[in-house]
């Protein structure tokens, strides 16, 4: 988990709380959050938070809304018995037993903690401080659109991406799921470099994808509505093209070899973890940019 880790810090009216960002998403820390009320004893100000029967119905509807492997009859027993004198929850028997992802509990003396997203934050600061919250926010807010945040993202894209070129020089190859060529698109001549690289991942030109898919191509092309894994195919492909045509290779024999690479790379990356986090990554930038255009 370490190597996927982006972190960062924000300035709360003076105290410093911690952000960390794991497979695209953002977790703030609760022990810094509760350190503005206990400095000496955080652990038990969250601990307190947790044994509340209003905080485990909120982080049961959370959880039950993004976590598919929600332990739903084992948070049940929890919230049947929270609010007596002798119930007691820690962050990591609530993790432990109901597999739950809103929350991480993180060992160490430094670096270490509670950290919740960021949803679940700022509940756990409005039962802190309903002002204190109001400051959270604003500051969360401002560390999304800072720039540098987004550098530190956009290099942590570039570095899976990385890792995934070299899984597809690596990985033994045994079953391929991109279209392979015709006789016929073999021998066709294309008069566009571009339609090389298209019938070789997509088994297309793009005049023959403008016919089939009339209504999208009013809004954009072939590659416009592609998944992630096809354009990081595509991107090596333009640079496999690129030397086979600088080596005088004809483009039928060139076209045949990155018909070939096309569909080694996915299968080499079809099932790859980094694919997916990499999507969570796009996907969080893209609103990150959206949300940016909307405030301006």
């Amino acid at each position: 988990m370490k190597n996927n880790i982006i972190k960062s810090e924000m300035d709360v009216k003076g105290s410093k709380i911690n952000v960390v960002r794991i497979s695209g998403y953002e977790y703030i820390s609760l022990t810094d959050l509760a350190k503005t009320q206990n400095d000496e004893a955080p652990a038990d100000v969250v601990k307190n938070w947790l044994r509340n029967k209003e905080t485990l119905s909120f982080l049961g509807v959370w959880e039950e809304l993004n976590n598919e492997n929600f332990k739903v009859v084992e948070f049940d027993q929890f919230k049947n018995q929270a609010g007596r004198h002798a119930f007691t929850m820690s962050p990591q028997k609530w993790i432990r037993e109901t597999n739950a992802i809103g929350i991480i509990s993180k060992s160490g003396k430094y670096g270490g903690g509670t950290f919740a997203r960021s949803d679940i934050a700022f509940e756990f600061a409005s039962w802190i401080s309903p002002e204190f919250k109001l400051y959270l926010i604003k500051e969360f807010e401002r560390l999304k659109r800072n720039e540098t945040y987004q550098e530190k993202i956009e290099w942590h894209a570039n570095r899976l991406l990385s890792k995934l070129n070299y899984v597809v020089h690596t990985d033994a190859i045994k079953k391929y799921i991109v279209p392979t060529l015709t006789e016929q698109q073999i021998k066709f001549v294309y008069a566009n470099e571009a339609d090389v690289l298209n019938v070789a991942l997509f088994g297309m030109t793009a005049k023959e994808w403008r016919e089939n898919k009339p209504e999208l191509a009013k809004n954009g092309n072939m590659r416009d509505y592609t998944d992630l894994l096809h354009l990081i195919i595509l991107s090596n492909l333009e640079n496999t093209n690129a030397e086979l045509i600088r080596m005088n290779i004809k483009q039928s024999d060139r076209l045949i070899q990155l018909n070939k690479s096309a569909r080694n790379q996915m299968e080499a990356l079809k099932n790859n973890k980094n694919i997916k986090e990499l999507e969570v990554l796009q996907e969080q930038i893209n609103n990150d940019n959206k949300t940016l255009i909307e405030n301006k």
